[in-house]
């Protein structure tokens, strides 16, 4: 039979353990601290905080002070989650978050005390700061967030879990009704974005004109993604510039020191096994394992929430083992599912390590740590190293991987994985030939095109070569021998090409020529042959061709069906091209020809008239394109009230960085430091965005001095 837990609800799998329930509820009655004393926040243009502190304690507090002037109740919203207790303020729709977070906050609160003090106090700083920040503006919050936050609170956001999107699809297809009602309805999308990724780019000094590394750091998520620029100084024990995720010290970090720096972008590896273990005989409460008859864990876990003006309550019933969380027990068998960095506490702790190393060798240390589990990282230092490694806490497999629709059937330890493949064999790069590392989401096998690596080397369950479209623009742009200067970076990071109109143009205007066009179809035909293959604002065709593609794949999934040469490792650079179906091509281009008209008003309207950021008062044309068309300045767009298409993702965050002996860096953050519409620094960096500019970073401390037009002790008594 189906666990009892398992309903909706149940993949939250997750427990509380009253023990550590009284230890926070303890440390929650703790009084805000006055760490205003030892922290100066110095702002620059466009809002960026300069965070100046005695000790990580009180930067800490000072850029949770920063992000609450910025974002406001947001931050508060975030501690709140994890702490597993929204639904005490916004009623029973966020219930399924808050059984999700209570297994992660009862992690927290069990394991606090063993990291390390430094972290602990980035953690309670932060918390500190927040609490300051609603003490002084209380009508900001709503009374049931104006409340003590802890750092277990700041802590429980590190806490690691398991993949729920694994789950669902193993009970989907053991075709049991009931489980797929209740999978259908979780809290995880089942499709990402496909646009959704991120760019990184590492130059050795062989490669640039200063004879100095130079990274690139361009994430491209939605805009709400909550990116947020910083610079934070700890004398003689941090200095750190880059980008921090709202509603924590850590988060999603990347940026640079002194002496070096990173950039993240997402990868998928494959971390997770379903296990089928033996029911014990007779037994409702035990698993057989090693011939052994072992307990299942059962706990209550209890939510509250917002019922009217009183408050309501939910139990369930969770059971789990120490593989991991039961998902089904049916048939006999106890299915656990057994993820990489389930519960595992010290990803802050090991990014404060990263922020802090000084060289390549403390740097990858701090890397084996394998709390943070996921993400190519792409490295550049003062030193002359570039390198990359496609990051996973990947299991060392003592099986073939079962995917997410197999279970493994198990009856001794030795049949699970216990351990991650080590660090150091993972598939990685260190100043190859040619003088550059890149990455743009795909598998890690042309990092460098003149030092592609072997997936004879690596375990079936590592990802298999491939090489999309906005990959092969990067390599076209950067695998050369000419040396670049910083600029040069990010000149060629804002390229508009559309790559996928090189590959299938030509075969494109053949099919229209060869159906005997007439009229505005002709025309059109016309004008595409004249077009540039851009999306810069003033280009005309991208529109057109762009409604014609998501006509022409429209419900095709395999490439075959779309190419007539889909991608093939043996041309990497030369796949996928032409077109499969001319007939349907043709077809689709006389609809999109009439679609375009009937959206626009014309089939040969500008990119950038239809394409605009539009934020504050801002209403400017931009350019930038899907990355599964083949552009590098990756945009998404929603359509807005008039028709136009309006930026709501992709190239957002942009970084890019010289490591001169004090480094030398621009920066974008397109939709701002603060969502709040009155703050001046709300829309201040979209035209400068729309336009492919960046601004100075201002990093040196003479040069912060002197760019400094607001200075304060953040939560100061008056």
């Amino acid at each position: 039979m189906i666990a009892v837990s398992f309903r909706a609800t149940a993949l939250t799998l997750y427990v509380v353990s009253s023990m550590s329930a009284v230890a926070a509820n303890a440390q929650r009655a703790a009084p805000a601290s006055e760490l205003w004393t030892d922290v100066e926040v110095r702002r620059t243009a466009y809002g960026v905080p300069h965070i100046k502190a005695a000790n990580l304690r009180a930067a800490a507090y000072g850029l949770a002070y920063v992000q609450m002037e910025d974002h406001g109740a947001g931050v508060a919203h975030g501690l709140l989650r994890a702490r597993g207790e929204l639904a005490r303020v916004f009623g029973r729709d966020s219930i399924e978050s808050d059984f999700l977070a209570r297994r992660g906050y009862a992690r927290a609160t069990e394991t606090y005390h063993l990291l390390d003090a430094d972290t602990r106090d980035v953690y309670e700083g932060f918390a500190a700061g927040v609490n300051r920040y609603a003490e002084l503006h209380p009508e900001e919050f709503a009374a049931e967030l104006r409340q003590a936050f802890t750092g277990y609170d700041a802590a429980a956001r590190d806490v690691g879990g398991v993949g729920l999107a694994a789950a669902r699809r193993f009970l989907a297809r053991m075709d049991s009704t009931r489980v797929r009602d209740t999978v259908s309805s979780g809290g995880e999308a089942e499709d990402a974005d496909p646009n959704e990724g991120s760019n990184a780019w590492a130059f050795a000094p062989s490669r640039t004109k200063s004879g100095r590394t130079i990274l690139l750091r361009n994430p491209h998520l939605q805009w709400n993604a909550g990116y947020y620029e910083a610079h934070v100084t700890v004398p003689k024990v941090l200095e750190f510039y880059g980008d921090f995720r709202i509603g924590g010290p850590f988060g999603v970090v990347a940026g640079f020191n002194r002496n070096l720096g990173w950039a993240t972008t997402n990868n998928s590896p494959d971390l997770d096994e379903i296990y089928a273990l033996e029911a014990a005989p007779g037994q409702t409460d035990r698993y057989m394992m090693d011939g052994t008859s072992l307990p299942l864990r059962r706990d209550l876990v209890t939510v509250e929430f917002r019922n009217g003006a009183g408050v309501s309550s939910e139990t369930r019933e969770i059971w789990s083992t120490p593989l991991g969380p039961v998902i089904l027990r049916a048939g006999g068998k106890i299915y656990v599912l057994r993820a990489a960095g389930d519960g595992d506490y010290r990803a802050g702790e090991q990014f404060l390590r990263m922020m802090r190393a000084r060289s390549l060798a403390e740097w990858k240390d701090a890397m084996r740590m394998r709390a943070r589990i996921n993400s190519n990282f792409t490295y550049a230092d003062r030193a002359g190293n570039i390198y990359y490694v496609w990051n996973a806490s990947i299991p060392a497999l003592p099986h073939p991987s079962g995917g997410d629709t197999t279970a493994i059937p198990v009856s001794r330890t030795s049949d699970i994985w216990t351990r991650y493949v080590p660090f150091d064999s993972l598939p990685q790069l260190l100043n190859p030939r040619g003088g550059y590392v890149h990455n743009e989401n795909d598998p890690p096998h042309f990092t460098n095109l003149r030092q592609p690596l072997d997936s004879a080397r690596f375990p079936a369950n590592f990802p298999k070569p491939q090489l999309r479209l906005r990959s092969q623009h990067a390599l076209e742009l950067i695998d050369r021998t000419r040396k670049l200067s910083l600029e040069d970076v990010v000149r060629l990071k804002h390229s508009m090409r559309m790559l996928l109109a090189d590959r299938v143009k030509g075969d494109l205007i053949a099919a229209v020529r060869a159906s005997e066009p007439r009229g505005d179809v002709l025309a059109a035909a016309d004008l595409l042959q004249r077009w540039d293959n851009t999306v810069a604002p003033e280009s005309r065709g991208g529109t057109l061709f762009e409604i014609w593609w998501r006509r022409y794949a429209m419900n095709v999934r395999a490439e075959s069906a779309l190419f007539a040469r889909p991608w093939t490792s043996a041309e990497p650079m030369r796949t996928p091209r032409g077109l499969a179906d001319h007939v349907r091509a043709a077809e689709g281009f006389a609809w999109a020809v009439d679609e375009t008209k009937r959206r626009f008003g014309s089939w040969d309207v500008a990119w950038g008239d239809v394409h605009r950021v539009r934020t504050g008062d801002v209403d400017v044309p931009v350019g930038g394109c899907g990355g599964d068309l083949g552009c590098f300045r990756v945009l998404s767009f929603r359509p807005d009230r008039d028709g136009k298409l309006v930026a709501n993702g992709g190239d957002g965050w942009v970084l890019a960085v010289e490591f001169t002996d004090v480094p030398r860096a621009y920066s974008v953050l397109a939709y701002g430091q603060s969502p709040r519409e009155d703050s001046p620094h709300h829309s201040d960096q979209a035209e400068m965005f729309a336009r492919g500019e960046m601004k100075k970073v201002v990093f040196a401390e003479r040069d912060v001095e002197t760019h400094t037009v607001r200075r304060y002790h953040p939560g100061e008594r008056k």
